[in-house]
C-alpha cells in the first residue's frame, strides 16, 4: 500500500468521525431546542402540535424521557388520560430526575392517574414520595391515609391522618377521615370530635354530617341521627344511604310508618336497582311490611331482591316460609288482614278449634291475646266456667320457649285453667319440650291452617 492510499484512507477516517461527533453535537443542539418548542406549543393551547413534535423526538430516540413527559403531558391537555398515563408510566419506570423533569409536578399527575386507574399501591407509593418532597403539606398524609385504609392497614391510615391534622389543623376532609375511623374502630366520643371538628370547618361539607348520624346512632341518639341524616341527604352521593339510615332510626324507635317511607324513597331514587344499598332499603322495607302484616307487599320486596341475589341473607327463607300466602286462603287471610279484622278472624279459630267463647280480646304487637270460655249451651255449666288463655302470633320466626313460657307463667299466677297458643310459623324445640305436661296447647302452622279452614276463613 503505497503512502498516497493510506494518506486517503486517514482522511476518510477522520472525516467520518468528525461527521459522527457533528451528527451528536448537532442532536444535542436542536434536541433541547425542540423539547423547549413542545412546552411552549401546550402553553399556546396549540397541543396537537406539541404531540406531533414530541413523537418527532421519541423516533429518532425512544429513551428520550424528557420527551415522554411532555408528550404525557400533551396528551392530559388533550383529555387523553390513557394515553398520558402510558408516557408517565413509562417516565416513572425509567427517568433520572436530574432537573429536567420537574418531579413534584410530576408525582402530583402519576398519583392521580394511578388513583384513575385503580392501581391503588402505586398511587400510595407515589403519595408516600411526595410526604418526603413536601413534608410540610397536610393533603400527602391525607391522600396516604385514604389510600392505606383502602388496602386494610387501619394502624397506618391512623398515623397518616394524625400527621396530617398537625400540619394543618383546618384540614376538615383529614378530620372527617380521621372520625371516621375511629368510629369503625369503636372509639365513639373521640370519632365524634373529629367530626364536629370537620363540620365546624367545613359545614357544607354534607358527607361529615352521615358520619355523625352513624355516631349519634351507635350512641342511641336516634333523634339527633334522624337529622343528621336529613342534612346528609344533600350529598348526591350520601342520599340513598342516609335515607336507609333514617329508615332503620325509625325501625328501632318502632316508629314503622316513617320507615317505610324513607326506604321507600330510597328505593325510588336509586339509579342502579342492582346495587347494595337498593337491595338493603328493599330488605328493610319488606320487614317493616311483614312486622305490619302487609305479606303481600314484604313478598314483592323478598321478589325484587331475589332476582337480582338469589342467596341474600335470609330471603330464600322468607319466601319459602310465605308461600302459603300465595296459594292458601285462609293464611293469607291470617298473616295479612288488618287487626281490627284480624281480631274477628281468632275469634272463629277459637270456636271452630277448641270451641271457646271469645270473652274479652286485645290486640298486640304479635297478633291478638284473648280471654275465653267454652261455648256450652249448658246454662249450669256457665257458673262456673274455666277460662282460657288464647293467644294468636303472626311472627315470622318460630315461637320459642320464652313466648311459651311467658303464657305458662299467666296461667299460673291468673288461675286460668288453660293456655292455647296459635302460631303461623310455628315453635322451637324447647318450646315443644316446655310444654309438655304442662296446661299449654301449641297449635303450630299445619293446625292453624286447618283450623282456619274448618272455620270458613
Amino acid at each position: 500500500m503505497n503512502s498516497t492510499l493510506l494518506m486517503v484512507i486517514i482522511i476518510s477516517i477522520l472525516i467520518a468521525f468528525i461527521i459522527f461527533i457533528s451528527c451528536i453535537i448537532l442532536k444535542n443542539l436542536f434536541t433541547p431546542k425542540k423539547i423547549g418548542n413542545i412546552q411552549k406549543l401546550i402553553k399556546s393551547g396549540k397541543i396537537q402540535a406539541a404531540e406531533k413534535t414530541a413523537k418527532s423526538v421519541l423516533t429518532k430516540n425512544p429513551k428520550d424521557y424528557v420527551a415522554h413527559y411532555w408528550l404525557g403531558e400533551a396528551y392530559l391537555a388533550d383529555n387523553k388520560e390513557e394515553l398520558a398515563f402510558m408516557e408517565f408510566k413509562t417516565v416513572n419506570e425509567n427517568a433520572v430526575f436530574n432537573g429536567d423533569i420537574p418531579e413534584l409536578k410530576f408525582r402530583k399527575k402519576m398519583s392521580a392517574l394511578y388513583l384513575k386507574f385503580n392501581y391503588t399501591e402505586d398511587a400510595l407509593k407515589e403519595y408516600l414520595l411526595l410526604t418526603k418532597l413536601e413534608p410540610a403539606n397536610s393533603e400527602n398524609f391525607y391522600n396516604a391515609g385514604k389510600l392505606y385504609e383502602s388496602i386494610n392497614q387501619p394502624t397506618a391510615a391512623y398515623v397518616a391522618y394524625e400527621k396530617s391534622i398537625t400540619l394543618d389543623k383546618r384540614n376538615s376532609k383529614a378530620h372527617a377521615a380521621f372520625g371516621y375511623l375511629l368510629f369503625r374502630n369503636k372509639k365513639i366520643a373521640e370519632a365524634k370530635k373529629e367530626i364536629d371538628t370537620a363540620i365546624k370547618l367545613s359545614p357544607e361539607t354534607f358527607a361529615n354530617y352521615y358520619y355523625l348520624g352513624k355516631i349519634l346512632k351507635e350512641s342511641k341518639d336516634y333523634s339527633g341521627a334522624v337529622k343528621a341524616f336529613e342534612k346528609s341527604q344533600r350529598d348526591p352521593e350520601m342520599r340513598q344511604r342516609s335515607l336507609i339510615e333514617r329508615g332503620s332510626c325509625y325501625m328501632i324507635a318502632d316508629q314503622i310508618d316513617n320507615a317505610i317511607g324513607e326506604f321507600d324513597h330510597a328505593i325510588k331514587c336509586s339509579k342502579n336497582d342492582s346495587n347494595q344499598e337498593t337491595i338493603y332499603a328493599r330488605y328493610f322495607l319488606a320487614a317493616c311490611y311483614e312486622k305490619t302484616h302487609q305479606i303481600e307487599k314484604a313478598i314483592e320486596q323478598w321478589e325484587a331482591i331475589s332476582k337480582r341475589n338469589k342467596s341474600f341473607r335470609d330471603v330464600p327463607a322468607k319466601l319459602n316460609e310465605y308461600k302459603d300466602v300465595q296459594t292458601n286462603d285462609a293464611m293469607k287471610e291470617y298473616l295479612t288482614t288488618a287487626p281490627q279484622q284480624f281480631m274477628e278472624v281468632a275469634k272463629k279459630a277459637a270456636k271452630a278449634g277448641y270451641n271457646l267463647a271469645c270473652q274479652k280480646v286485645e290486640q298486640t304487637n304479635f297478633g291478638c291475646i284473648m280471654l275465653a270460655t267454652e261455648d256450652s249451651k249448658d246454662n249450669w255449666k256457665n257458673m262456673r266456667q274455666q277460662i282460657f288463655l288464647v293467644e294468636f302470633f303472626r311472627n315470622s320466626e318460630p315461637l320459642s320457649e320464652t313466648a311459651v313460657r311467658k303464657a305458662a307463667d299467666l296461667v299460673k299466677a291468673k288461675g286460668y285453667y288453660k293456655a292455647i297458643l296459635f302460631s303461623s310459623s310455628g315453635f322451637t324445640g324447647d318450646a315443644l319440650n316446655f310444654a309438655e305436661n304442662r296446661p299449654l296447647i301449641l297449635a303450630g302452622k299445619e293446625i292453624v291452617e286447618h283450623i282456619l279452614n274448618k272455620a270458613g276463613v
